[in-house]
């Protein structure tokens, strides 16, 4: 999450703990779609699928209203296929500026002038897939030719709006781990942000992708230092210092035990069923959040993950309050453009 201006982080103090009080999520990620561009390598969607069950834009109110999230997250698949996005997200987004929402993409078929109209629709946070810093690599492990070579033109121009509000996603993986900072790099040049998570084998079952070798562990050892030495005197890397340290014991360990999906977090499906997350299948209505507590989060044993959203809360609530945002704290308006 990258830094947010101080009046909207002064409700998202304000919402945040008052949902932490209730038991009600912090945040919820609408999957809008699961047809998508990509054939990702270490992703379970992929490709064009039906998209006629997909939730209508009205549809979102209510469920804003069950739930009253303080962070949502925008996905799919590829909501960028969804030509009534704009109005998923006028939906979502209440006149009092939350949710904080953020639309997880990977911008294959993104414009500037779609860039700007989701900006006014409600979108505070534009998060980008990037795998490599090279055409080669990215797109053979996307599944898509060209991808690289379009992010090459199309992030820059929409940053040089001066918005600040794009961030490059490093999934991070046993095939890219070794260029963490490669990465980061990439997204210096390209003038945005850039935040890391960790690949899951729960997600296709595979764990080719997961870095537990010895070489590969010391090898994330290596860029995690160079790293944190970087983060020193930037500002781009908007992953905190805990995570990354909460990301080296997962991949050391294997695992990383007491998930609270389902209570801090959870995923409304594109036909709008509720699940506690991504990679848990068992479904629940738009009222049942409590049900799912009881069933899944209080009996869940699931250690197979550490991805984004449950590096931001699987935190105590002091913890959460000053890392997630208070650190975020920026003066900077909105709606300001680089002079």
């Amino acid at each position: 999450m990258r830094k947010v201006p101080f009046g909207e982080s002064l409700r998202i103090i304000a919402q945040g703990s008052k949902n932490w009080i209730a038991g009600r999520p912090i945040v919820v990620s609408f999957e809008v779609t699961n047809s998508c561009t990509c054939y990702c390598r270490h992703c379970d969607h992929g490709g064009p699928v039906d998209m006629s069950k997909d939730l209508k834009p009205a549809d979102y109110r209510e469920y804003m209203d069950v739930l009253r999230p303080v962070v949502v997250q925008v996905s799919g698949g590829e909501p960028l296929l969804r030509s009534d996005l704009e109005e998923v997200v006028r939906n979502i987004k209440s006149p009092s500026g939350l949710p904080y929402l953020i639309l997880v993409s990977n911008w294959s078929s993104m414009t500037v002038e779609r860039y700007e109209k989701l900006r006014e629709a409600g979108v505070d946070e534009f998060c980008v897939s990037l795998d490599f810093p090279d055409a080669e690599r990215h797109d053979d492990f996307r599944g898509l030719p060209g991808h690289f070579e379009y992010l090459e033109k199309i992030i820059p121009a929409a940053s040089a709006l001066g918005y600040d509000d794009i961030v490059m996603n490093n999934c991070i993986t046993s095939w890219n781990i070794e260029e963490i900072n490669a990465n980061a790099s990439k997204a210096e040049e390209w003038g945005v942000n850039i935040n890391f998570s960790a690949y899951s084998p729960r997600r296709i079952g595979c764990r080719d992708y997961f870095p537990e070798t010895p070489e590969k562990l010391a090898a994330f050892d290596r860029e995690l230092e160079k790293l944190k030495k970087r983060m020193n005197s930037s500002h781009w890397i908007t992953t905190n210092n805990t995570t990354l340290d909460a990301t080296r014991e997962y991949f050391r360990s294997g695992g990383a035990p007491n998930c609270k999906a389902g209570l801090r977090w959870l995923v409304v499906t594109n036909d709008g069923a509720l699940r506690p997350c991504s990679m848990q299948f068992k479904r629940y209505g738009l009222h049942e959040q409590q049900k799912m507590v009881k069933e899944f989060t209080e009996k869940n044993t699931c250690d197979e993950c550490y991805v984004s959203i449950r590096s931001y809360l699987d935190k105590s609530y002091t913890q959460l309050l000053s890392e997630n945002v208070a650190e975020f704290f920026s003066f900077k308006t909105k709606d300001s453009k680089a002079a």
